[in-house]
């Protein structure tokens, strides 16, 4: 059997050269990291999750028009993706103030914001991923004025999908983190989503109990991460009711 060809590894996913040119297979890990990568757990069952998931929300946003990499399932662990130039920003959109916007400004955790906010951060961990301005973008070259302007609206899209998507399940989208990248047609090119949006890139609350239901169960050692993943896809309608506990790993729905 031919050995597949890496061609990144990241900290939650691998990917590998796909099987037509212009394709990459997106393989998800297990390990689960916080901190810039300070601290790191294996987690059984959680890059299972984050697949399905991701898979479910990149779907539905190919089928309003929202253009992304995605292509199709492979299996329980992996998508094939159309390969694009990733963009070296981390795009994050803020409903409700929590995590660092609320230690920067002094809001209350939880508190509405008067409006959804977009951020930028330099992807780069050996910075720790500073936030960065739309002057700092265009003067380093990293994205043109006009790449912003598509990618503000895209993430701005993205953010009201979410937001409803998430509303009609009962949880609230707090925030959540993005990132794009450039994607070559013959002469053309465009902006389109990459990556992934699961609970390991979003903050998800439970409506009425405000209990978390992303990687901050990780992050602040609450435990429960993949029972919390397992709700937020019970909820989407992409996990069998089935007993877990009888089971080795979670049961998903096939496509």
């Amino acid at each position: 059997m031919n050995r597949r060809r890496r061609v990144y590894e990241g900290k939650a996913k691998v990917l590998y050269e796909g099987p037509e040119p212009g394709t990459l297979i997106q393989h998800f890990k297990d390990d689960t990291t916080a901190f810039d990568n300070t601290k790191h757990e294996l987690i059984d069952g959680k890059g299972v999750l984050n697949n399905r998931i991701s898979e479910y929300i990149f779907t539905r946003l190919n089928d309003i028009g929202v253009p992304t990499h995605f292509i199709r399932s492979l299996n329980m662990r992996e998508q094939l993706v159309r390969e694009v130039e990733i963009i070296p920003i981390e795009v994050v959109v803020r409903n409700v103030a929590a995590g660092s916007i609320a230690k920067r400004l002094g809001i209350e955790e939880g508190t509405p914001l008067p409006r959804s906010i977009i951020e930028f951060y330099y992807k780069a961990d050996e910075l720790h991923d500073p936030m960065v301005s739309e002057e700092h973008i265009t003067a380093f070259g990293w994205a043109t004025p006009q790449e912003i302007d598509d990618i503000m609206a895209l993430a701005l899209r993205i953010n009201d999908f979410l937001t409803g998507l998430f509303l009609g399940v009962g949880i609230r989208l707090v925030d959540f983190k993005v990132e794009f990248g450039r994607l070559y047609e013959g002469d053309m090119m465009r902006i389109v989503l990459a990556d992934e949006i699961s609970p390991d890139s979003c903050r998800l609350w439970d409506i009425a109990t405000q209990d978390k239901l992303d990687k901050d169960r990780f992050r602040r050692d609450l435990g429960g991460l993949v029972e919390a993943y397992q709700e937020v896809a019970r909820r989407l309608g992409i996990l069998f009711e089935n007993d877990p506990k009888k089971r080795s790993g979670p049961t998903l729905v096939k496509s």
